[in-house]
């Protein structure tokens, strides 16, 4: 080892931390651009392929396979299972129906008399604000503009549609663009704002909110099937009544518990694939948030589910979707590059509710426990 005589103290110690890694750092030459800080090398994750599933999509058909990334054993399995009955029943269907990604700065006033004056006035901003916002970017349209009061400061949420990109970045600089240049201006030094941020966090970034429940940060999209009792017993191992109960059941005791969402476990398909499709995994706080219906016809044994996401945070351009073997998982689905985030949140639906099936099934006949015994540990 070189001598560490007159290397700084900061990578004397990444030096000595890292002196015994084999297979991290045996990554470290792969020939592509890299964008992390401190860099040592590479994690690798086992990559699974959930599925066949046909998705019936509004902006993609067609029947694929899923790449999970994730150490969990029986995760591709179960949403395989839950696939296999979609299957046989004529698949998934799926909308994305709009979009949004937000930045929300927050400005401070010596009054919450000024604070209610510049609050007033923000609508009438809203052209100068887009100008300005969207000359920053070829992709970033400002949809929509709304303000809040807190005491003396007023936060205001800008909202973007982003192109083929998830856009967080996109907006950050945007936003950030367009209240410079209010702050510079002669209407904006006879505001009396004496403070500002670029995010008050109103746009609830990362984190999990009743706000992206109610307005996108992402893409909003629901998907949707019906199962026959025939399918569900042969594939599942449980009837439709069964997996009805099972769901509602797990409602109710989901409002019992102040549960933030109600599904079985969607945020397990939305991280595998994140992390397989170079998403950003700290977005599984608002892309996890998820609400399965489900409906039973008590004639036809009959049993309708439906996954509502309304803040799914993809992009197939842009961000970790850059790296090589990320690129690849989304060719592998056809989703790289332009205008296919719609048709990407699509399938990530469909593929939370397969596994939402499955797992339901494992509860309702008592094989859950089993199951991960035999696949975790055998």
């Amino acid at each position: 080892m070189p001598s560490l005589e007159h290397v700084p103290a900061r990578l004397q110690k990444l030096a000595e931390v890292t002196k015994d890694l084999v297979h991290i750092t045996a990554s470290t030459a792969e020939a592509e651009p890299v964008r992390i800080e401190n860099m040592i090398g590479f994690i690798k994750v086992p990559l699974g392929l959930a599925g066949p599933l046909t998705i019936h999509g509004a902006h993609q058909k067609g029947t694929m396979f899923a790449p999970f990334a994730t150490t969990e054993p029986t995760l591709v399995a179960s949403a395989s299972r839950g696939c296999k009955a979609f299957q046989l029943s004529g698949g998934i269907h799926a909308e994305a129906l709009s979009e949004g990604m937000s930045r929300a700065p927050r400005f401070r006033f010596s009054s919450i008399a000024q604070a209610i004056a510049f609050h007033k006035q923000v609508p009438s901003l809203e052209s100068q604000f887009r100008s300005i916002a969207e000359s920053t970017s070829r992709y970033a349209k400002l949809t929509n503009i709304t303000s809040t009061i807190i005491g003396t400061s007023v936060h205001v949420k800008f909202t973007f549609n982003t192109g083929s990109a998830a856009g967080q970045n996109m907006v950050t600089f945007a936003t950030h663009a367009a209240c410079q240049h209010f702050l510079q201006s002669p209407a904006g030094s006879q505001a009396g704002v004496v403070g500002f941020s670029i995010e008050g966090q109103m746009a609830s970034d990362k984190k999990a909110s009743w706000g992206n429940v109610f307005t996108p940060r992402g893409v909003e999209v629901i998907a949707w099937g019906t199962l026959t009792d025939e399918v569900c017993r042969t594939v599942l191992g449980a009837s439709t009544l069964q997996l009805y109960q099972t769901i509602t059941m797990g409602q109710d005791a989901g409002i019992r518990n102040g549960q933030f969402g109600s599904n079985c476990n969607t945020a397990n398909v939305v991280a595998a694939m994140f992390i397989a499709c170079g998403q950003d995994a700290a977005s599984v706080l608002e892309a996890g948030w998820a609400q399965a219906t489900a409906e039973y016809n008590h004639q036809t044994q009959e049993f309708l589910i439906s996954m509502y996401i309304p803040s799914l945070l993809v992009g197939t351009v842009g961000g970790g979707t850059g790296y090589s073997t990320q690129q690849e998982a989304l060719k592998m689905l056809g989703y790289e590059g332009q205008d296919k985030k719609w048709a990407f949140a699509e399938t990530v639906a469909a593929f939370c509710l397969a596994l939402d099936v499955s797992t339901a099934s494992a509860i309702s006949n008592d094989t859950f426990a089993t199951a991960h015994k035999v696949l975790a540990r055998g």
